[in-house]
C-alpha cells in the first residue's frame, strides 16, 4: 500500500527565536518547518499554506508585479546610447585626417567628402542615439554640395541636433583600427580637437588605437576603421 508523507507547517505572524531554526524557511507571514526525520512527518493539515501563494506574496512584497509598459515617449528618456562604425580605403595622394588632425602618412582616406573616419563614426553614433537616419542619408554622397566638405560640418550638425533634442554628451568611447601610422604621438591632439567639436569635457572622451596584426585590409595598411559608442544624457 502506498504511503503518503506531508510536511507540517506552522504559521506564526513573524519568526521568533523559538520557531526559527536551521530546518525552517521563512517567507512573508509564513514559517515552513521541515521535519528532520521521516517518522516526524504528519498528514497535511488543512491550515497549511500554499507555496505558490507564499511565493506570490514574496514577489508582491518586493514590488514584483509583472511587466510594465512605459507610457513615456522615447524623447523623454534620461539616457540614450548610440554606436557608430566607419571604414575607409587608404590610397596614396590623399591626406590622412583623423579627428580633424592631419596625420603625416604616405596615404590617406579616399572618400566623397574629407574622409575623416573618426568624425564620421562619431556622427553616426550621435545620430543613432537620437534615433535619426545615418550620416549617408542626411549627407548623401550623391549630392554634389557635400563633395570635399570638411567632416567638422557633419559633426557640428549632429551636435546641433543633439542639443535641439535636449541632450548632451555623457561620455564617448572611440576605437581606431589601423596598422600604420602609430597614433600615440597624436592621440592627445585628436582627443582635444574632438572634445572641442563636441563641446564636451575631454575627461568624458576616450580614444584608443588598435592594429590588426597585419591581418586583412586593415592590417595591410589598405584601410582604416573606427568604432564609437556614445552615451547621451538629458540636460
Amino acid at each position: 500500500m502506498a504511503t503518503h508523507y506531508y510536511s507540517c507547517c506552522s504559521i506564526p505572524a513573524k519568526p521568533t527565536s523559538q520557531t526559527s531554526s536551521n530546518n525552517s524557511i521563512w517567507l512573508p507571514n509564513h514559517l515552513v518547518s521541515i521535519p528532520r526525520h521521516r517518522n516526524n512527518l504528519v498528514p497535511y493539515l488543512s491550515s497549511a499554506f500554499s507555496l505558490g501563494d507564499s511565493i506570490s506574496a514574496a514577489a508582491t512584497s518586493v514590488g514584483v508585479d509583472g511587466p510594465t509598459t512605459s507610457t513615456n515617449p522615447s524623447r523623454s528618456l534620461p539616457f540614450r546610447v548610440g554606436h557608430g562604425f566607419d571604414l575607409h580605403r587608404l590610397e596614396p595622394g590623399y591626406p590622412l585626417i583623423i579627428g580633424g588632425i592631419d596625420i603625416p602618412h604616405d596615404r590617406g582616406c579616399e572618400a566623397h567628402v574629407a574622409g575623416d573616419v573618426l568624425l564620421h563614426c562619431v556622427v553616426d553614433a550621435i545620430l543613432g542615439a537620437l534615433g535619426l537616419p545615418d550620416i549617408g542619408q542626411i549627407f548623401p554622397d550623391s549630392d554634389s554640395k557635400w563633395k570635399g566638405a570638411a567632416s567638422s560640418v557633419f559633426i557640428k550638425e549632429a551636435v546641433r541636433l543633439m542639443h535641439e533634442a535636449g541632450y548632451e554628451i555623457g561620455n564617448l568611447d572611440a576605437t581606431l583600427i589601423l596598422q600604420r601610422p602609430k597614433l600615440g604621438p597624436h592621440k592627445e591632439a585628436i582627443k582635444s580637437n574632438l572634445s572641442q567639436l563636441l563641446g564636451a569635457d575631454p575627461a568624458v572622451v576616450s580614444l584608443k588605437a588598435k592594429t590588426r596584426k597585419k591581418v586583412d585590409s586593415l592590417g595591410e595598411n589598405r584601410s582604416i576603421a573606427a568604432h564609437t559608442v556614445v552615451l547621451l544624457m538629458r540636460k
